[in-house]
């Protein structure tokens, strides 16, 4: 008996090792972002570069963001299956820190959170991730003034571009 349960035990172990953890359509619904990006600013400028890909077994995706002007920042980005909504952690070479969370609406990512401004008040602040038909996708950054009206903080397109850097390349 004691054999038996012990090769089922090991069975499981095996079987979940083999098992990807973040392999559920929860998990895999930012994969539309996945990519090395140009990002134009609204009146068709280059705002900057982005590379977002996989890492940690493919449960979390990471952020790479440059701008021809210096500025650059990274994010981490995960679906926590214990709250059921993704999470984003953004920080900058500005000192800047955002957390943002969220799910998919009406096939967009759509992430939100409070920020605490350099007057001390808080500000709710949310963005959009828009898939177009073209595989372009649009980002839209908000954030909600003292009055209640929502101004947009960044209005950009994602356009693909060739990923030179694959390996064996």
């Amino acid at each position: 008996m004691k054999a038996i349960i012990t090769l089922l035990f090991t069975t499981s172990l095996v079987q979940a090792s083999q098992t990807p953890a973040c392999n559920t359509e929860q998990h895999r619904a930012f994969d539309f972002w996945l990519g090395n990006w140009q990002v134009f600013k609204a009146d068709g400028s280059l705002a900057g570069s982005n590379r977002i890909s996989l890492a940690q077994n493919g449960c979390v995706l990471t952020e790479q963001y440059r701008t021809p002007g210096g500025f650059n920042g990274q994010s981490l980005n995960m679906f926590d299956s214990n709250r059921g909504l993704w999470h984003q952690t953004w920080v900058d070479n500005s000192g800047s820190l955002l957390l943002l969370e969220g799910n998919i609406v009406d096939n967009d990512m759509l992430l939100s959170g409070a920020i605490t401004t350099a007057e001390g008040e808080v500000q709710q602040q949310r963005i959009r991730w828009t898939p177009n038909q073209d595989g372009s996708i649009r980002q839209h950054w908000q954030a909600q003034m003292a009055d209640g009206n929502w101004v947009t903080l960044f209005d950009g397109l994602y356009k693909k571009v060739a990923d030179h850097n694959k390996e064996g390349n």
